[in-house]
């Protein structure tokens, strides 16, 4: 039986020589990595008391929706600036070279709601560190953060001290 990383594809040198690029596509072509992965991150939630999910785009949302749909929970979608029809609260934050901005509903996180956050990788951690802040904002509290990979040479988990994270896949590396 195939383990879930046999299904992620590995490309070295990309996009700069130096980085193992962790392609989550070829998780998702195919029906049983895609099974796999849904499974071992939801796997992760339990025993969790959550209300909803949260997922940045736009891999969160591949693996968020199919969790929240499974334990019957709401879904809410984190976007790029501009992207959301309604009123909206925002973060900045930093990339490797500038800045970016994310959003979310502003009625989207009811105050005392429990969340779990989704998505495929943590690298840097600052997106999530970003959710997180948008969340809390909104008197949402953050009760698990999952991620299908972990890049832990890029210390991701640094900026999120304090939270209950879990990685399905961890590499070393960057």
């Amino acid at each position: 039986m195939k383990k879930l990383e046999d299904y992620v594809r590995s490309i070295p040198d990309f996009p700069e020589k130096g980085i193992i690029f962790r392609d989550v596509t070829s998780v998702l072509q195919d029906k049983e990595g895609l099974k796999m992965s849904i499974d071992q991150m939801q796997a992760l939630l339990e025993g969790k008391d959550i209300d909803v999910i949260v997922g940045p785009e736009s891999r969160g949302f591949i693996f968020g929706v199919p969790i929240a749909y499974n334990l019957n929970k709401a879904f809410v979608p984190v976007r790029k600036k501009g992207k959301l029809p309604c009123e909206t609260v925002e973060m900045e934050y930093a990339l490797e070279y500038g800045t970016a901005t994310i959003e979310m509903h502003k009625d989207a996180i009811k105050p005392g709601q429990k969340v779990a956050i989704i998505d495929d990788l943590i690298a840097t951690g600052g997106t999530i560190e970003a959710i997180t802040k948008l969340i809390e904002g909104m008197g949402g509290i953050v009760v698990k953060i999952i991620f299908l990979m972990e890049l832990e040479g890029l210390h991701g988990r640094d900026k999120l001290k304090g939270y209950d994270i879990d990685a399905v896949i961890k590499y070393e590396g960057k």
